[in-house]
């Protein structure tokens, strides 16, 4: 049924009354009286004042020191969110709060007297102001900006009197003549990429270089017929007319060798969009969690911690941490389920005195088909700390994108320190993958030790379905002056409500190479144990100094 919309200010209830009295019409009845109207009238203009009023009060406390807060000092690292809340503050006060928030937020070590970020974004606009200024102030130019924004390039070519100037390939090769330039090469800027190359070009010859995405701009022989010629151009294989009938936006020639991905036309409008566009404050908002103790709409998750030595003060910390799938809100998008999660955490001392964090965001998509399947698994995210060896305090939080619903939790950890001549192992992780690695990928990335992976079960419960495996490192093993090897014994034992159900003797012509430092790694058969609750322990024994240690660890079989 359509639905019919009536304006205020038409003639409202326009209604016909027919009387029954003889044949007397009783015509159009007025809305109201001419009274009402005008007291109504007189009200909305009394309002619309009134309004008009505050927001000119709201305008003139903005043309303030706050106002140039906003508009000089921070505009491009505000984002747009930040923004609208800024102006929706009447008071001075609630505009300093915001202020003090708004550089903790960025703050790389949250809670300290002194804001690296504050102090460094500062020093940037004086460097800009000083360096880039040409009519304008420095932090209003294009390379004003993009220093302020993304600090100093790695590497700057610069030509500030243009001249001779041999093209690359790219660039359709050959000699010309150009206006003054510079390009800048940032070997990495978050939420861009690698090698990010950005050319700024005078062709006023004022001093005032804006970024261009077209290289041909910096040609000053580009509308000089038969100058400046490209290879291709010299050899009579193109012609320099074609250069304006390009349709990817660029004035420069034809390459012999083709046109590299970096340079085409939607890879630099997509760099164009985004070196300018105000850089992420990444998870930030998690970490005010962690400030505040917030706790909403819980979400939950495990948290397991091991420890790996590397050196007498440093011991590798990798901290993994478990989500259900059930757990997380996924949305379909065209035939694909997608949920995001992000991740904070950090390790503060007794004190409180922070020492390290850590942040992420992990994406998971499956297709619609197989959701019904995945939604009953779970996903596992690891991060290592090298940590030195003392007690901390561990915080993680995780938040569900979609739903919104964040969970904390706070650990307590023991980073042992592992002494020279002394018989020590490393953590016994119960894991559901182990494998070796590549060379190419030894030392590196999520449950990599050494050059195996071994991907914890954090919450150690297994089905005899899955394949459980053991791992741990042994450290500090003596050396038998006569064979110069070690001399060890090592035993995996499994017992099940206090009775044995597995002995086993590790063969040490098993060990890769024998040396101070042995990795264990076993795998425990499954299928032939009843569901239940299980101890597995490791003793080593150096028979050389007559040491041992024998870790024990529970899981749970279903």
């Amino acid at each position: 049924m359509a639905r019919r919309t009536i304006r205020c200010g038409e003639a409202a209830l326009l209604a016909l009354c027919a009387i029954g009295v003889g044949s007397v019409l009783i015509g159009p009845l007025s809305a109201a009286p001419d009274k009402e109207k005008k007291e109504t009238k007189e009200k909305k203009e009394k309002l619309s004042r009134e309004e008009k009023r505050r927001q000119k009060a709201a305008q003139k406390e903005l043309e303030t020191p706050y106002k140039k807060w906003i508009d000089e000092e921070v505009p491009y690292i505000i984002t747009s969110e930040e923004r609208a809340s800024f102006k929706k503050y009447t008071t001075d006060e609630e505009r300093e709060q915001f202020i003090e928030t708004f550089w903790e937020r960025r703050n790389p070590n949250p809670g300290s007297p002194e804001n690296e970020f504050k102090e460094e974004y500062y020093r940037r606009i004086a460097y800009a102001n000083e360096h880039y200024a040409s009519g304008i102030p420095g932090w209003k130019t294009d390379r004003g900006r993009i220093y302020i924004t993304h600090g100093p390039p790695d590497e700057i070519d610069s030509h500030p009197s243009g001249g001779t100037y041999l093209r690359p390939q790219e660039e359709g090769g050959g000699q010309t003549s150009t206006y003054p330039f510079e390009t800048w090469r940032y070997r990495y800027i978050e939420g861009i990429g690698e090698n990010v190359m950005l050319e700024f070009v005078d062709p006023t010859m004022t001093g005032e270089y804006h970024m261009t995405i077209d290289p041909g701009e910096k040609d000053a022989l580009l509308h000089v017929p038969n100058a400046g010629l490209t290879d291709m151009e010299s050899m009579g294989m193109a012609s320099k007319a074609n250069r304006f009938t390009r349709t990817d936006g660029m004035t420069i020639g034809q390459s012999l060798g083709g046109t590299p991905e970096s340079m085409e036309e939607f890879t630099r409008l997509d760099l164009y969009a985004k070196i300018f566009k105000p850089p992420a404050v990444k998870l930030k908002d998690m970490q005010a969690v962690v400030t505040s103790r917030m706790s909403a709409d819980l979400l939950p998750f495990q948290v397991r911690t091991d420890y790996i030595r590397v050196t007498d003060e440093t011991v590798l910390t990798p901290v993994t941490v478990q989500v259900a799938h059930r757990d997380l809100q996924f949305q379909n998008k065209e035939g694909v389920r997608h949920a995001a999660l992000d991740m904070y955490g950090q390790v503060s001392n007794p004190a409180g005195r922070l020492i390290t964090t850590f942040d992420d965001a992990v994406s998971l998509d499956v297709p619609e088909d197989e959701f019904q399947r995945y939604v009953t698994f779970k996903s596992v995210y690891q991060k290592t700390l090298p940590l030195k060896p003392g007690r901390y305090k561990l915080t993680v939080v995780v938040k569900d994108e979609s739903s919104g619903r964040i969970g904390t939790l706070d650990l307590g950890l023991v980073v042992p320190h592992f002494e020279d001549n002394t018989l020590s192992n490393s953590s016994l992780i119960l894991a559901d993958l182990l494998q070796p690695l590549p060379t190419n990928q030894v030392g590196s990335g999520m449950f990599v030790i050494g050059d195996t992976k071994v991907r914890p079960n954090v919450g150690q419960v297994f089905t005899r379905q899955q394949k459980l495996y053991m791992f741990m490192q042994v450290y500090n093993l003596a050396i038998d002056p006569k064979t110069h090897r070690p001399s060890v014994d090592v035993t995996y034992d499994i017992t099940k409500d206090g009775k044995p159900v597995l002995e086993q003797p590790e063969d040490p012509a098993q060990w890769k190479t024998p040396a101070q430092q042995i990795t264990l790694e076993k795998q425990l058969p499954l299928q032939t144990l009843a569901p239940g609750k299980y101890n597995v322990q490791i003793k080593v024994t150096d028979k050389v100094r007559n040491q041992s240690v024998s870790p024990t660890v529970s899981f749970q079989l279903n």
